[in-house]
């Protein structure tokens, strides 16, 4: 339909013309002496027309003559930026291939044309600045591959080049480039094993940058390298709080730097202190808690405070097998239990919670075990006797048999019977 319009105006326009041309309106004289000369109008005004078409034509004409330099200027200018980018993108397919030498070959081709092309562009603007930007890219493919091939100076020049980018660059993506520098710095840091190095170029980041997961997993990894495991916890934690590991993950990793922070104490006070820095999450954890108690119990601590701290994991563990803890856990907890409540005077309270516990989980060796030894506290003979004789052949732990018979050895003598305490010392010898 467009085209059709198009058709028709302009076949009225060719027959307006012809009818306008068929028309002699008037004439143009010229007198140049001694002629005199009559032109139509018409034959004027096409002349006319036809003189500026043709002055327009060769003004156009010359200036494309005298712009040709700069376009070709122009031309090969992009060439050697196409050819930087087809540098940079081999530089980037040979990084994530392994093929490093290659990388690092293309990326300096490419930062030989773009150092070229910042010196010889001399228009403003964003392309000089995607040029900066380019450069400095080029520069962090380098490094990269100059430290897999462990060849350290020539990434520690390429290093420099990205803490300190192309004048050109906007201060948003400086920020950034130096950013990307801090962080690639402190991973090969991590990797040559120089710890101090890593955490010098991790103080440098900005708060913001800081917090991000991939500097925390670089913050938590030099704080396990440099046995700060009270600052990896707390890394930890907001790693956790980030979604960084999944919740088995996190549970143990905080496990296990929570134990590590326990074995760094070196007496009770601090062990106190370290104990004040965990989360009620952290504290709820069997294995924490038993082996803050125990270490509390070898500073010569108080048992009160030892049992303050397992209270929260008691029942969790006074629940069936099956539902709480498994069972080495529930051993190691145990011992440590014992132990405290052997160092605590007679407290009347702890054994009827004990003993509430054990008549609800009656199949539970742990709990029979600590209602005899509990018992036997509170001179309660035949009825610790009893509970023992039962739990002792059932126990797994080692150290709880072995408790258990050398508690009914020690019964047994009090009673006179010397060949049962006999037994009972053998057996309590051969667990």
């Amino acid at each position: 339909m467009r085209l059709a319009l198009w058709l028709l105006a302009l076949f009225a326009f060719a027959a307006a013309l012809a009818l306008g041309l068929t028309q002699q309106v008037g004439t143009v004289t010229v007198f140049v002496t001694p002629y005199r000369i009559d032109l139509s109008l018409n034959l004027v005004l096409l002349g006319l027309t036809a003189f500026f078409v043709l002055l327009y034509a060769a003004l156009r004409g010359m200036a494309g003559f005298w712009v040709l330099p700069q376009q070709a200027r122009r031309w090969r200018l992009q060439q050697r930026e196409r050819s930087a980018q087809a540098h940079l993108l081999n530089a980037q397919i040979g990084w994530v291939t392994g093929r490093y030498l290659r990388s690092r070959k293309a990326a300096l081709q490419g930062l030989t044309h773009v150092d070229g092309l910042l010196s010889v562009e001399d228009d403003a603007g964003s392309h000089k600045n995607s040029l900066a930007l380019m450069r400095s890219v080029l520069h962090m493919l380098a490094a990269e591959s100059a430290h897999v091939l462990r060849d350290e100076k020539s990434r520690d020049e390429h290093l420099q080049q990205l803490f300190q980018p192309h004048p050109d660059l906007s201060a948003t993506l400086r920020s950034e480039v130096q950013d990307a520098a801090r962080l690639s710095a402190a991973r090969w840091a991590l990797h040559d094993r120089d710890e101090p190095s890593a955490h010098q170029y991790l103080s440098q980041l900005p708060l913001g940058t800081a917090r991000r997961t991939l500097a925390l997993r670089l913050r938590l990894k030099a704080d396990r390298m440099g046995q700060m495991h009270l600052p990896a916890l707390e890394t930890a934690r907001l790693l956790a709080k980030h979604g960084a590991f999944s919740s088995g993950a996190a549970t143990s990793l905080m496990r296990g730097l929570a134990l590590a922070g326990i074995d760094d104490c070196r007496d009770a006070h601090q062990l106190q202190a370290t104990w004040r820095i965990f989360q009620a999450t952290e504290k709820a954890i069997p294995e924490v808690a038993a082996h803050a108690a125990k270490r509390l119990l070898g500073f010569q601590g108080e048992p009160a405070t030892a049992l303050q701290w397992l209270m929260p994991v008691w029942e969790a563990i006074s629940q069936p097998a099956n539902d709480g803890p498994d069972s080495l856990v529930r051993h190691r907890f145990t011992e440590v239990l014992a132990l405290a409540l052997q160092k605590l005077t007679p407290d009347s309270e702890w054994l009827a919670r004990v003993e509430q516990s054990r008549l609800a989980n009656p199949r539970s060796v742990e709990l029979q075990y600590l209602s005899g030894m509990l018992c036997l506290r509170h001179s309660l003979w035949g009825k610790a006797s009893q509970l023992l004789e039962q739990a002792a052949p059932r126990l797994q732990s080692v150290e709880l048999k072995r408790s258990a018979w050398r508690a009914l050895a020690e019964l047994a003598e009090q009673k006179g019977d010397q060949a049962q305490a006999l037994a009972c010392w053998k057996l309590s010898a051969s667990a």
